[in-house]
């Protein structure tokens, strides 16, 4: 991940989605001053999270494209899914 400080417009490019850019972008101007710290602080989580996933998936993908286990613990769930279509 990239230790550039988080901004508003950081934030709105890591959410990767322009419906939850708008939304982000909704709330920040319309919080008070005074909810603009907690707005901005809850929006930040959830774009470094996003971010992680993204990073997440790029390794899985390269993994899977040479041929390796993806990295990670896994939980097989064909089983569940294979008796829930049964």
């Amino acid at each position: 991940m990239s230790e550039q400080p988080w901004t508003i417009e950081r934030i709105q490019e890591a959410l990767g989605s322009p419906s939850l850019a708008q939304r982000f972008l909704s709330e920040i101007n319309k919080a008070p001053a005074h909810r603009l710290l907690h707005v901005f602080a809850k929006w930040e989580r959830i774009a470094k999270d996003m971010d992680a996933a993204f990073e997440d998936s790029d390794a899985i993908v390269a993994a899977a494209e040479r041929g390796e286990e993806p990295p990670g613990d896994w939980i097989d769930g064909s089983e569940r899914l294979v008796a829930h279509l049964g």
